[in-house]
């Protein structure tokens, strides 16, 4: 019986410890049910926070692209009323074809050719200070070579509107007024290149010499060939322009059937491209490099 009694004293002590230790548990979990809440509530709000401060930033960045695409919009714009571009109703003669419709080859390149002349001249700035700081060759030479890719893109948009619009091309009105006078075949003339270079390059090797010499010559052939092939083509168009009556009405029709019979003359300008190319590389790579 003693027994027994101890047996079922130990049982009703292990079962009230047991309901001591379980109400105990059930007491901090619910003690720490508002500490949890509280803690998923802030990190929810820390995680609101932080997604407001990136919507805030994208905001921002939106606005500051914004400016920046105005800005160069109002760029783009005064080059476009310098250059005699389509403003206000007022159409120049440039743009203007036959059929009194705007060229948009010739606008696309006037607006492509304003942002080529600012990359020219934050390049030219760069040659200038590499110039100053003496920085190495090969550093100078990635410079150098930027800036011919450069001119040879130029080559490029001048080739592509040259389909849009040849005598707008060989006619150069894009460019200042002493460039103009310098013109030829919308371009330069190799020769004069080297006229106006070979002398910044002294001094010359003999070989450099003789180089130079036979660059001369061989451009000098080139540009008599394409110069002669331009006045057959202008003896072409007049003789088209005067196969018939000549007043006002029926001028202007015989001189747009040259024009497009006049497939050639887009040939003749895109020939001249390659060769100023070719000027041009020889003397960055034979004589300027090796100086």
């Amino acid at each position: 019986m003693l027994v027994n009694n101890k047996s079922l004293k130990g049982m009703k002590s292990e079962t009230t410890s047991h309901e001591m230790l379980t109400a105990s548990n059930n007491y901090e979990q619910e003690a720490s049910k508002p500490i949890d809440k509280i803690q998923r509530r802030l990190a929810q709000n820390r995680e609101a926070a932080r997604k407001s401060r990136l919507r805030k930033k994208a905001y921002v960045q939106q606005l500051e692209n914004s400016r920046l695409k105005l800005i160069q919009l109002e760029q783009e714009l005064q080059r476009a009323r310098q250059q005699g571009l389509y403003m206000g109703g007022v159409l120049e003669g440039s743009h203007i074809g036959f059929s009194g419709t705007v060229n948009s080859g010739i606008a696309a390149f006037e607006m492509e050719y304003g942002r080529w002349v600012d990359v020219q001249h934050r390049q030219i700035c760069e040659l200038r200070t590499a110039l100053n700081v003496h920085i190495s060759d090969i550093e100078l030479r990635i410079l150098v070579e930027s800036g011919i890719g450069h001119y040879f893109e130029l080559f490029r948009m001048k080739s592509t509107v040259a389909k849009a619009d040849v005598f707008y091309v060989i006619s150069g009105v894009w460019k200042t007024s002493a460039e103009r006078f310098f013109s030829w075949i919308g371009g330069f003339r190799p020769s004069e290149l080297l006229k106006v270079l070979v002398p910044q390059l002294d001094p010359l090797t003999e070989q450099q010499i003789l180089e130079v010499c036979n660059l001369k010559q061989s451009c000098q052939q080139a540009e008599d060939a394409l110069s002669q092939g331009m006045e057959k083509l202008q003896e072409t168009v007049s003789s088209t322009v005067a196969g018939g009556p000549v007043d006002e009405v029926s001028y202007i029709p015989q001189v747009a059937t040259a024009m497009e019979k006049l497939e050639a003359l887009v040939s003749f300008v895109n020939q001249g491209f390659p060769e100023r190319c070719e000027t041009v590389d020889i003397l960055v790579n034979g004589f300027i490099v090796m100086n």
